[in-house]
């Protein structure tokens, strides 16, 4: 068993690579009970959630005593109370109450923290750029192009343990702490030996048996991985790996782009089809593990895998304004969208422990797939009375392999951890295409093809468009650190420590279009597949134009280099007063350089070369006023870099708001300066109600901006440093649990217990503009009041955050019915082109319904779960408003989820 809690090990611990709560499992993937520990019978359902043996890892950067922070058993304390910072904890149980199939949609349950699009964390409303995700203690990096932050939804439940979210700053942590850190702590290696397995299935309102489209692709596509079919043709990888453009006239004649083009035919990827039914979701997991007694010593091993298959139709409406006032839509399109979204995840995780020393070694992989199919239909207004067919395919390959190497010692009054790791992203995007057709309305006399859609490759909206881009990511992250702890007295304890970060990503895009001349009528009225067959393109002498812009704009090299050194002094300077101060001094090397893919000699696009240093202190003071009550008060000063994406001008699509992105390489460091105030009444066991104040002052802080593309009104979105901003709110949470017995009496009610938990977080930012503040885009200046004005919030900023949790559940066996609220106000996420109102989104109230109940299937102890989510279908809304008018940047259903699930345990 761990040692008691003490305060040097709540917040010097180290960063194992597994859940470092000793040997405890206890929840099996989707939730489902499975503890290993000693018990009547080791796969009987949930202990009562009071007494539960619940390992929470509140593991954080520089090790503490080298102790674990383990509750095993009764717990005579609160973790949240105990620990000096202001934290929430998502245990395995609470985890598995929310019924979440990935990290990020239970952690959109916590106080002050929401998520906003492919699984992006904004803490206390701030956005995804000011929350630092760590797993298991270690930085992580991220496959997405626009993002240096990992998307939380790649995480499924199955392999997370815990959640840890510290919103106040200690310098053990990353400099980069603007809103807080999400320490993910992945499952624990068991004692004895266990194997759970997993599987459920889903729908939604909007989806499932209803209408959507898909394309062919490869027969392997249901699993997440492709056999070969999406495979670049050799003499196109040739050709990319040239040094050339690929165009007529640059070093290749007609003959050989025409053979070109015909080698990217692939009409597996090119045709849309129609799917009157959409199937069902499916996913499924399985868990195992166990560990030897070596004498003296124990050896375990973890291991778990999953697969899940999900699909997802939005059918939307799009618009931009084409007048300052809102009155006009200069853009609007009605789009299908259908996701068919493959996540597999694995975990291998060893471990070794000997008296108080510990060795553990875990590895990740979780492979993400997305496969996405759009029909659009709409007008630009600069194509006159043209209607415009558009359809899309594209494939999406994201890959996640993480593995990390831990060490705790312990010497008498000595404590060293020493920690490594190495993480790998990948994201792959072959053959995205788009096909546009045009209607030109006019009578057939006029135009034969009037009123039909044709597409005739000349290259813009008046004629027809057809284009396929190949894009490649890959980021590496090495890390590493070591931390010494030395109990100076009882209940004080200094420690030193270092922490090295190194992050290089390359980025490729290469755009092309196909060009046609005088292609004869019935050419023109030919679907994609035949449109680009090899017979189509040779016949009428179809030519492949790369069109990936200026030099350095297609591809480019982004490093980020971060070496820290951090001391903490922890004390009880009082029997009722604790105070944990420290300081980071830390530096970091940020560059981002466009490649000369085509050996032009000369790059038009500004690099960045970002090289500073920061003192980083932190301090709270936290004061017992009663025996259940305390007052924490702390300060501190913090940073957020640009993220590698926003530095660079290449245009990118963001397949969840189906908008382009253009970086700036002009950005700079934001600096924060944090200052929090929380009460605390612990008026019960695990029972709370906390009240919470934060101030923060952001010098230069990333704004995103809209701009429009006058060759095709369409915009883009890009970012500038706003001159400065605050943040300030408050924070009300509370936790009660009501025994039904007193209220209601009974047998049916003697174990039974209501549980009632809700958390509001009130929020207000502002952008401050002075006369005479200028923005910098790619090295020109010009006045910050063209950006932004005065009062403004930050993007993905809500004022009012909430979430309820009403549940009755059974305290002698697994048996849960928990309705969950959560609501979120409406928040920019991004200011409007020209001078026009910002763009907002609304999240609105979500309402789901969650049960879990514990069965006998067979002779062996299982879970059935099931879930509705959103159960008053609340539609996503992107809008831009000005009095009545209103432009509908983005407007969706998104339905009501039913899921039905079930695990076993062995």
């Amino acid at each position: 068993m761990s040692k008691p809690l003490s305060l040097a090990s709540l917040l010097l611990v180290s960063t194992a690579l597994v859940s470092p709560a000793a040997f405890a499992q206890t929840t099996a993937p989707g939730g489902t009970a499975s503890s290993s520990t000693p018990a009547a019978d080791p796969a009987t359902a949930e202990t009562p959630a009071a007494q539960q043996d619940e390992p929470i890892d509140v593991s954080i950067p520089g090790g503490g005593g080298g102790e674990d922070i383990v509750v095993v058993g009764r717990r005579d304390r609160n973790l949240i109370r105990s620990t000096p910072q202001v934290v929430s904890v998502l245990s395995s149980n609470d985890i598995a109450r929310t019924g979440e199939g990935d990290i990020a949609g239970a952690l959109s349950h916590v106080t002050g923290l929401s998520v906003v699009g492919n699984g992006f964390v904004y803490v206390r409303g701030l956005g995804d750029r000011y929350s630092l995700a760590l797993l298991n203690g270690s930085p992580l990096p991220s496959p997405e192009p626009l993002k240096r932050v990992v998307p939380l939804d790649i995480f499924p439940t199955s392999v997370i343990a815990s959640s840890f979210v510290q919103k106040s700053y200690s310098a053990n942590f990353p400099g980069e702490f603007g809103g807080g850190v999400i320490n993910l702590t992945t499952k624990a290696i068991p004692r004895d030996a266990f194997l759970s397995i997993g599987a459920s299935v889903s729908g939604d309102t909007v989806t499932t048996g209803q209408l959507g489209y898909t394309h062919a692709g490869s027969r392997l596509d249901w699993t997440g991985f492709d056999n070969g079919t999406r495979t670049l043709p050799d003499n196109f990888k040739d050709a990319l790996n040239s040094g050339k453009l690929i165009a007529v006239g640059q070093d290749y004649t007609t003959e050989e782009i025409g053979l070109l083009a015909s080698s990217l035919s692939n009409a597996r990827t090119t045709v849309l089809q129609r799917n009157d039914n959409i199937p069902v979701n499916f996913s499924g997991d399985v868990t195992g593990g166990g560990s030897i007694d070596l004498g003296g010593a124990l050896l375990g091993f973890i291991g778990t895998a999953s697969l899940s298959n999900t699909w997802r139709t939005r059918q939307t409406l799009q618009e931009t304004a084409g007048s300052p006032d809102l009155s006009v839509a200069d853009n609007s399109f009605n789009r299908v969208v259908t996701d068919n979204r493959v996540v597999a995840s694995g975990l291998l995780g060893v471990g070794l422990e000997w008296d108080e020393n510990k060795v553990r070694w875990t590895n990740l992989y979780i492979r993400d797939t997305l496969k996405q199919s759009r029909l659009a239909l709409g007008n630009r207004f600069q194509s006159g009375n043209r209607d415009l067919l558009t359809q899309d395919t594209a494939w999406y390959e994201r890959q996640l392999i993480n593995t990390q190497l831990t060490g705790e010692f312990k010497f008498d009054k000595i404590s060293i951890d020493l920690r490594g790791g190495y993480a790998n992203t990948q994201r792959e995007a072959p053959y995205e295409r788009s096909f546009t057709y045009v209607r030109t309305n006019q009578p057939l006399a006029q135009d034969p093809t009037g009123d039909r859609f044709v597409n005739d490759l000349g290259g813009n909206n008046q004629e027809g468009v057809a284009t396929v881009a190949f894009s490649d990511l890959n980021e590496d992250l090495f890390s590493g650190g070591a931390d010494l702890t030395y109990e100076l007295a009882p209940r004080i304890n200094a420690t030193v420590g270092y922490a090295y970060s190194d992050t290089d990503r390359t980025s490729t895009r290469r755009d092309f279009t196909y060009r046609g001349t005088n292609l004869p009528i019935a050419v023109r009225q030919l679907r994609p597949d035949y449109l680009l067959s090899d017979y189509t393109i040779q016949t009428y002498d179809i030519v492949l134009l790369e069109t990936s812009g200026q030099a350095g704009a297609a591809a480019f090299e982004a490093k980020l280099r971060t070496h820290a050194g951090y001391g903490q002094l922890k004390a009880d300077i009082l029997p009722t007063v604790k105070i944990d101060v420290g300081v980071r001094y830390e530096t970091a090397k940020q560059t981002v350089v466009p490649l000369d893919l085509f050996n032009s000699g000369s790059n038009l696009v500004v690099a960045t070369n970002l090289d500073n240093d920061y003192w980083l202190p932190g301090a709270t003071v936290t004061w017992e006023v009663a025996n259940d009550m305390q007052v924490r008060l702390s300060a501190s000063k913090t940073i957020a870099r640009p993220q590698f994406r926003e530095l660079v001008s290449q245009i990118y699509l963001d397949t969840d708001s189906n908008r382009n992105f253009r970086g700036n390489p002009s950005l700079v460091d934001s600096k924060l300066t944090n200052i929090e105030g929380r009460y605390e009444w612990f008026f019960a066991r695990d029972q709370r109600v906390t009240l919470g104040g934060f101030y923060k002052k952001i010098d230069r802080p990333i704004e995103a901006f809209a701009a429009v593309n006058a060759s095709d009104g369409s915009v883009n979105t890009s970012f500038a440093n706003a001159p400065e901003a605050t943040l300030y709110g408050l924070e009300l949470e509370a936790q009660k649990y009501i025994p039904l017995a007193d209220v209601f009496g009974g047998d049916f009610f003697s174990s039974r217990r209501l549980m009632l938990t809700g958390n509001y977080t009130f929020s207000k930012s502002e952008i401050k503009v002075a006369e005479g503040d200028l923005a910098v885009i790619n090295g020109s200046s010009q006045a910050a009041s063209n950006l932004f004005r005065s009062g403004q919030p930050l993007t993905g900023q809500s004022k009012h955050i909430g979430n309820v949790q009403i549940g009755i559940e059974d305290t002698d066996k697994l048996s849960q019915l928990t309705l969950l609220v959560n609501y979120a106000s409406k928040r920019v996420t991004s200011r409007g082109p020209s001078g026009q109102p910002d763009i907002y989104e609304q999240p609105g109230v979500q309402i789901d319904l969650v049960a879990r109940q514990g069965i006998k299937l067979f002779g062996v102890d299982a879970e059935l779960k099931a879930a509705a989510r959103n159960i008053l279908a609340t539609k996503y809304q992107e809008y831009q408003e000005l009095g009545a008018n209103r432009i509908y940047y983005n407007r969706y259903d998104v339905g009501a989820r039913f899921s039905l699930g079930v695990g076993v345990n062995f």
